[in-house]
């Protein structure tokens, strides 16, 4: 066990010479191929090391434990994404949502792991910093307090969109039904509650609203927490 309690604070050990050569990208690596085709529960760091060909104590070099193998994965999905960037502060929003839901879909496994305490991950770190650079250099933004405020915001929201849509994803998967394929099989019932006249706004909005896919609740959602962030920003002449 390392005296360190973070791992990014340790240097990775030298490599010795063995049947196949380890390094902590090819652990992080393996571990998110494996939470790709398996799911984060299928991760440990026995399967990890048996997709290596290594033993289990050779990973212990590395990474202490599989909390820190998982701080590992995170951090190698946000060097995926593009740096968030924009003109605005709108725009820089824009693009760092679309970029964790695009991570998100891309690797399932991520949605899990969003929320809770910060990510300290050097690729985390400079996502978010871009993201506060690109929305403080807005003139519209009097302060870094109001950039955190709405990175906080946006933090908010995008958690439970992107795990709401990745749950969606994975409840098609496991009913083998599209979504086309389980409303032909709810309706009858869903139409004889609505029938009923107990559920009129609901009756309403299933009748008379339009359906969106995921991707057009996604955009909306966002259009309404950007207007609602600019709706309460200082205005400039409250500001002078």
């Amino acid at each position: 066990m390392s005296d360190s309690t973070l791992v990014w604070d340790r240097p990775e050990p030298p490599e010795r010479p063995a049947p196949s050569l380890l390094s902590r990208a090819r652990i992080v690596a393996a571990a998110v191929a494996l939470a790709d085709a398996e799911g984060l529960e299928a991760v440990s760091i026995r399967k990890v090391a048996a997709a290596l060909d290594a033993g289990p104590m050779r990973l212990y070099r590395y990474v202490d434990t599989k909390e820190e193998l998982l701080l590992l994965m995170v951090d190698a999905v946000y060097a995926e994404m593009p740096a968030p960037a924009g003109r605005t502060w709108r725009e820089a929003v824009r693009s760092a949502a679309r970029g964790v839901r695009e991570a998100a879909l891309a690797h399932e496994w991520f949605a899990d792991l969003l929320g809770g305490r910060p990510h300290l991950g050097p690729a985390t770190l400079a996502h978010a910093d871009a993201l506060l650079a690109a929305i403080r250099s807005d003139p519209g933004v009097p302060d870094i307090d109001t950039a955190m405020r709405i990175t906080e915001a946006l933090a908010l929201v995008l958690n439970g969109a992107v795990r709401k849509e990745v749950a969606e994803r994975r409840a098609e998967r496991a009913s083998g039904k599209s979504e086309a394929q389980w409303q032909a099989a709810s309706g009858p019932y869903l139409e004889r509650m609505l029938a009923t006249g107990r559920y009129e706004t609901l009756a309403e909005a299933v009748r008379d609203a339009r359906h969106l896919d995921a991707a057009e609740i996604f955009e909306l959602g966002l259009d309404y927490l950007l207007d609602g962030i600019e709706a309460n920003l200082p205005s400039r002449d409250r500001r002078r």
